[in-house]
């Protein structure tokens, strides 16, 4: 019982500061140490050994396997930016929707650009002065306008969507041998669902505020242009991201399928293990150049912008593996054999039980790919054992995986709702509620769906 309290407070003390805004780069290892010195029993008198080794370990194997994914799509999102790309798309769509359809054309812009490979901080960035304008115009109140960013960027583009390279799709390859095209089928099902809940819901919320004539809010209004003539032609500005999918499907499900993939037997690999990740590196990088190549005389200092998008990449990619790192650590506790077996024990069908490890690690760690690392490290070989004995195939534990990551991970300290809510000049207070709708109830709902149907499919 004493170990359990002593977690809880580790987990609470880590939402806290997270909630007052300090850095997991930081806080993750003191709280980490913290909780060795607490519940670790004799593994507190080795604890640097804990730090070097075990927190290190997590911490360094995670920018081992995904540097690569964090550095060519914030590099790809910086030069979307810079050939004004982004602003194009998102215009082109709340333009041609009108100002009826406000909450669906910023929902399918941010929908686009994430599906694309934009960071989710780099889509609020983008999103914000254009929702904020049609909010405006549309007289709808400012504070649903982080709950609409968060539908279109937090939930169906980020976990459902076959196809996607944000890393949460990624990452289950990995551990599945599996591609991001995994379960379509299921995949597709899951973000029409996400989708349409969502726009219920925010048209509810529409309605609710037209009926009482709140209005849009006493609120300065951000008056930058989002409709400038010298935007680039919205075919040219969708095509890098059509070549990241098209070039994304051809490696993954051609190119590596024909290729001898021999010479990885000295490494103890297979393509099965990487292709994935190194088909979705290669399609990056491919759109990267074309960019390069259409923008050469508008780009005016490429180092420059270069180099941003390498600091972009940084903050993300090592917050995420501070987070992993903790959980190394926690992992390396006798609690948590403790707590894998109440896990592993609630059901013997183990999509039940990946969805529900996979949610409650990404909620406790309050990021859904270090979340989900973390699980897949401790329980993949588990559920891939339990999983061929039934003939339940890999590429649906793998979308399994990826949807249960996107539901607690946006609890209130998580860094992408923090800082969403900060572009808007927004609180926790006043929009948090329609972030934990779109966000955390229905993505969880729609996973649980998914879950029970696929269970009495193959169980």
């Amino acid at each position: 019982m004493i170990n359990i309290i002593g977690l809880i407070l580790s987990l609470s003390l880590i939402i806290f500061l997270a909630y007052k805004g300090y850095s997991t780069i930081i806080t993750a290892p003191l709280i980490a140490l913290l909780t060795v010195l607490i519940i670790g029993g004799d593994s507190n008198k080795y604890l640097m050994l804990t730090y070097t080794e075990i927190y290190m370990s997590g911490f360094s194997s995670f920018v081992k396997n995904y540097f690569p994914i964090f550095l060519t799509g914030a590099i790809f999102a910086r030069l979307m930016e810079e050939a004004l790309y982004v602003r194009s798309i998102a215009n082109f769509i709340t333009n041609n929707l009108g100002k009826d359809k406000t909450i669906i054309s910023v929902v399918l812009a941010g929908a686009l650009l994430t599906y694309g490979g934009v960071s989710l901080f780099t889509v609020a960035f983008v999103l914000y002065p254009i929702a904020n304008t049609l909010f405006k115009e549309a007289n709808i109140p400012k504070r649903l306008i982080p709950g609409t960013i968060a539908l279109g960027a937090f939930t169906f583009t980020m976990t459902a969507l076959p196809g996607t390279p944000e890393i949460q799709n990624v990452i289950p390859m990995r551990y599945f041998g599996t591609d991001t095209f995994s379960a379509p089928i299921l995949g597709l099902s899951a973000s029409l669902l996400m989708l349409i809940s969502g726009i219920i819901w925010l048209t509810y919320r529409v309605k609710q505020a037209e009926k009482s004539n709140e209005g849009y809010g006493d609120y300065n209004i951000d008056n930058s242009d989002v409709g400038s003539n010298s935007l680039p032609n919205i075919y040219l500005s969708i095509t890098p991201i059509l070549i990241i999918f098209i070039s994304n499907l051809f490696f993954s499900k051609i190119f590596y399928k024909l290729i001898d993939g021999s010479y990885l037997d000295k490494y103890n690999l297979t393509l099965d293990n990487v292709s994935g990740t190194w088909s979705v590196i290669i399609s990056i990088a491919i759109s990267i150049l074309f960019i390069l190549i259409i923008n050469y005389k508008k780009i005016n200092n490429l180092n420059s912008v270069l180099n941003s998008g390498i600091s972009n990449s940084f903050l993300p990619l090592l917050s995420s593996s501070a987070i992993v790192g903790y959980g190394s650590v926690i992992k390396s506790l006798p609690i948590f054999i403790t707590l894998q077996s109440i896990i592993l024990n609630i059901s013997s069908n183990p999509i039940v039980s990946e969805a529900i490890s996979v949610n409650i690690i990404c909620g406790i760690t309050a990021s859904a790919s270090g979340g989900l690392t973390i699980t897949l490290d401790a329980l993949a070989p588990t559920f891939i054992n339990i999983s061929q004995s039934l003939n339940i195939p890999l590429e649906v534990m793998h979308r399994i995986a990826s949807l249960a990551s996107g539901g607690l991970d946006t609890l209130p300290h998580n860094g992408a709702v923090i800082t969403t809510l900060a572009i808007c000049g927004l609180t926790h207070k006043e929009s948090y509620k329609d972030i934990f709708i779109t966000s955390v109830i229905i993505p969880i709902s729609v996973t649980a769906f998914i879950v029970i149907a696929t269970s009495i499919f193959f169980v």
